[in-house]
């Protein structure tokens, strides 16, 4: 992070990105001493509510954030910027989005956590969209226009007002990852939660050690738990997850909680064993059973340049038993969930967790949403996270070498999973089939 001291002595001259904290109240004309560098501006957390008319004189500008400010109102230079593809304006307090504050070459949109009840037409009429976040929010509407974006594939509906998702929703050709829970139209999470009851494990029964990962929810921990409080019958070590209290770019960290209970318990994901009651600070949190330390993320989150896909370490291969194990075990662990009427929403190779042998789980329920399986929407909500999943059998087949015929089944497979089509798609039942067999057959074929 630079200082606007840095910037008025000059010394960030030829700077392509900026990060400027501290409380800023009004644009530092300084910045335009950049303009013919600069490409990524940051100026989250300060107490902006306005940008200068004149913003579009950054003329190479790709990537602008500008979260935890005061804006009430989206920008409107910035539908002037023709380079703009990103742009980030998460908790603020805006209310107001114009039509022409949303730049020709928008690739991905970030508003959660505002007061937005209603978008405009335009956003419909920037083909180049595939990342929209939009949780948090006062929506009950998406344009109609919206049915037009056939490069969308992430879409974050989360905590809105949504009565029903628009019937042209589930037909977007490309939609992979949506989140939508915390709206009127899909099931509560107090009702999966009375479905799906966790023990109550008291804060003064577990002692936390070094944190293991955070996530954009919460905190994980290592932690001892003791199974009686004031007797001494030995403790078991856990993972212990606290959460945030504050709207994330998923939705809810509550509906997370929910969710991963109600999921019930599946070779191919993290045993819950309780939830945390009596914390000091009235903090929500899971008792989940502790991984191998032999497990790892399978690959790293999307970044700005790859936008909606993962990416991998160089050089990460895999060997195709341990590739088609983590295929098999990920598609049946999405089965159980779309049985028990819950959608992962977040179906990544990031939030999937495996070690050598193949063995995985799927992780991270904070997208996950809650539908009533009979439901006519049921099928297509299913359809869309296998186009996930076949986008990740594709990752998975990059990284491995399996036998020729075992490689033209999973591809066959694969391009079924992603068909524009979304009807054409299999369902996870199918999917689980066709990888037992294919698994079944290589292990069979003679070498």
């Amino acid at each position: 992070m630079q200082t606007l001291e840095q910037l008025r002595a000059g010394a960030l001259q030829g700077a392509t990105r900026l990060q400027l904290r501290g409380g800023l109240t009004d644009f530092p004309r300084e910045i335009f001493d950049l303009a013919d560098t600069l490409e990524i501006l940051d100026l989250t957390g300060n107490a902006l509510c306005a940008l200068p008319d004149d913003l579009p004189r950054l003329h190479k500008l790709r990537i602008l954030f500008c979260s935890n400010n005061r804006f009430t109102e989206l920008p409107a230079m910035l539908g002037r910027m023709p380079a703009l593809t990103m742009v980030g304006f998460r908790a603020n307090r805006i209310t107001s989005v114009p039509a022409t504050a949303l730049p020709p070459a928008l690739r991905w949109l970030v508003l959660t956590d505002n007061q937005i009840a209603h978008l405009p037409d335009a956003l419909g009429r920037r083909p180049a969209l595939q990342k929209l976040m939009l949780a948090g929010n006062r929506l009950r509407a998406l344009p109609d226009t919206m049915a037009e974006l056939h490069q969308l594939e992430l879409l974050r509906l989360s905590a809105n007002a949504f009565e029903a998702l628009p019937d042209w929703l589930p037909t977007l050709p490309r939609l992979a990852w949506l989140a939508c829970a915390g709206n009127p139209w899909g099931a509560g999470r107090a009702q999966a939660m009375r479905a799906a009851p966790a023990a109550a494990i008291g804060w003064q029964q577990l002692t936390l050690h070094e944190q293991l990962g955070e996530g954009a929810s919460g905190m994980i921990f290592r932690a001892d738990w003791r199974h009686s409080a004031g007797q001494d019958k030995g403790s078991t070590p856990v993972a212990v997850k606290l959460y945030k209290s504050d709207m994330t770019s998923d939705g809810s960290p509550l509906n997370e909680m929910a969710a991963c209970v109600a999921a019930g318990r599946h070779p191919n994901l993290i045993p819950v064993l309780g939830r945390v009651t009596g914390h000091p600070e009235q903090a929500h949190g899971l008792v989940m059973a502790l991984l191998d330390p032999g497990f790892v993320n399978l690959a790293g989150p999307p970044s700005f340049a790859s936008c909606t896909r993962d990416v991998y370490d160089d050089g990460k291969r895999l060997d195709w038993p341990a590739m088609l194990a983590i295929a098999h075990g990920v598609a049946a662990a999405a089965a159980q969930l779309h049985q028990r009427g819950i959608v992962h929403g977040d179906l990544y190779a990031h939030n999937i967790l495996h070690d050598a042998a193949g063995r995985c789980v799927l992780s991270d329920f904070g997208a996950a949403a809650f539908y009533d399986p009979a439901a006519p929407l049921s099928a297509p909500l299913q359809r869309l996270e296998v186009r996930a999943f076949g986008l990740l059998l594709e990752e998975l087949l990059a990284l491995s070498a399996p036998p020729a015929a075992l490689r033209a089944g999973l591809a066959a497979l694969q391009a079924a999973c992603v068909a524009p089509d979304v009807t054409a798609r299999p369902l996870f039942g199918t999917v689980v089939t066709r990888l037992h067999a294919l698994r079944q057959d290589a292990i069979d074929r003679p070498r």
